[in-house]
């Protein structure tokens, strides 16, 4: 068996890890030479044919004969109807979505059920799944410094003219106008002509690095709870990575990330009450995190390197402020005014991190939508995918309430169920990694987390061999 077999791809994660991570900046890097258009689909959908691959070969080796319980079958029924509303006429549900953005749609919503099957059929062992964790936090070391040192040091106007714009608006298709083409969360506008820049290191998303970093500090927490404190030398760069992860997520400047990272971390705590006290020495440095993030973003205007706007986008800035677009361009106002008429912004890993508020205030909009239109609009109708093909964006921010919109009511709670089920499973099997599908199920009450493709390809596949475990744990118990 080589190193590269199929038959049992663990190598695939371990791309999917490192791969992800980097995935944006290297397709920014490859628009601005010139890889565009359909050229730079194929490269880009890398990842798709890779999870394929590893699916195919599992099933050839035949990693999928045990037999199947209970959250596989919550995992399949959501599937299905994610297919079932991917085939049924826009029309018949009042859904305004054309055939690329049901396409879109389905390549999204079908992410982590992929995910999962690999992980499933993959059924880490514990020495397998400790290697990832690994991999994980040598990737996140590298994904903050390059963050910091890019936040410090790389002039905003290098990343206007990187390809990151190009990127996003010319071959994703998003509507950014606020900055030159790039999303409007690699700053933090202050209100004045001077806002503060972001950490949005490879994954060109301050959200997107701030879960990489999260998911690292789990692991290493994690590690402190299973093994002895360490001494020398290793404490000493064990406290340094802990102090470049801390940072690249204080400069990201997500709350919702601090917030969620703080509940995992006391939610592995206390799941491993069990290890006395590295346990409460886990809990309490979630708390000193807790502390620390809210005294950092509440001197963030103080702390942030400062930025500064073009005329343009001073321009811009000045249109906003008074309701008005920037652009005379009729898809980029169609879109704009898509967003503003349900009171949502698209997500897809690239979002504005807006106020607490108005996440809530999505959400329950969201809600109030399903609740109306129990039946569902079909897939495309919400999210990331409406906004890039021009339609009304029926809801966004929320993957529940973005699938319970596509999906209809019964399909929105079947992922919930599968999520819930899946959360107490990993749990019980690894409690890390349940502990970070936990904080990825809380950040998914008010983000995109699917279009996270990071989140949505390395998590769901880490739960599903935790899943995996629990089952061979249960079986070999059997008589």
């Amino acid at each position: 068996m080589t190193a590269l077999s199929f038959r049992r791809p663990v190598w695939v994660l371990h791309v999917f890890v490192v791969g992800l991570a980097l995935h944006n900046l290297i397709a920014a890097l490859l628009w601005r030479v010139g890889v565009r258009g359909v050229a730079l689909d194929v490269i880009s959908a890398w990842k798709e044919l890779l999870l394929a691959l590893a699916a195919l070969g599992l099933l050839q080796a035949g990693a999928f004969r045990r037999r199947l319980d209970a959250i596989d079958l919550l995992a399949l029924a959501y599937a299905g109807f994610v297919i079932v509303y991917a085939v049924t006429p826009q029309g018949v549900l009042d859904g305004g979505a054309t055939a690329k953005g049901v396409f879109y749609a389905l390549r999204h919503d079908l992410v982590p059920f992929g995910a999962y099957v690999v992980g499933r059929g993959l059924a880490l062992n514990r020495t397998e799944l400790r290697s990832l964790g690994k991999t994980i936090v040598v990737t996140a070391a590298g994904v903050a410094s390059f963050g910091l040192v890019d936040v410090f040091f790389v002039p905003l106007s290098w990343w206007r003219s990187s390809g990151a714009a190009g990127w996003f608006t010319e071959q994703l298709g998003f509507s950014y106008q606020g900055l030159s083409g790039l999303p409007e969360n690699f700053i933090y506008n202050t209100g004045d002509e001077q806002p503060i820049r972001r950490l949005t290191s490879t994954l060109l998303s301050p959200l997107a690095a701030s879960y990489v970093l999260g998911a690292a500090l789990l692991a290493l927490a994690a590690a402190t709870l299973m093994r002895p404190t360490a001494q020398g030398k290793a404490r000493v760069l064990l406290l340094v990575v802990v102090g470049v992860l801390v940072s690249g997520v204080l400069w990201s400047h997500s709350r919702s990330t601090e917030l969620a990272l703080v509940a995992a971390l006391l939610l592995l705590a206390w799941v491993r009450r069990d290890a006395g006290r590295r346990a409460a020495v886990v809990a309490l440095a979630a708390l000193a995190l807790l502390a620390i993030s809210t005294v950092f973003a509440h001197e963030y205007a103080h702390l942030g390197p400062r930025t500064s706007f073009t005329s343009a986008e001073l321009d811009c800035q000045r249109a906003h402020a008074h309701g008005l677009p920037c652009t005379a361009d009729h898809e980029v106002i169609t879109k704009a005014a898509s967003v503003a008429s349900t009171g949502t912004q698209a997500t897809s890993g690239f979002e504005s991190d807006a106020s607490t508020s108005s996440h809530w205030a999505s959400l329950r909009g969201g809600i109030e939508t399903i609740v109306h239109h129990p039946q569902g609009y079909g897939l495309g109708n919400a999210g990331s995918t409406a906004a890039r093909t021009g339609v009304r964006i029926e809801a966004g921010e929320s993957s529940f309430t973005e699938l319970g919109v596509e999906t209809g009511l019964l399909g929105g709670l079947m992922f919930a169920a599968w999520c819930f089920v899946l959360l107490a499973r990993t749990l019980r099997a690894l409690p890390w990694v349940g502990a970070l599908f936990g904080m990825v199920v809380l950040l998914g009450l008010q983000t995109d987390v699917i279009g996270v493709p990071w989140l949505g390809y390395v998590v769901w596949a880490l739960a599903g061999s935790s899943a995996a475990l629990v089952a061979r744990q249960t079986s070999e118990r059997l008589p």
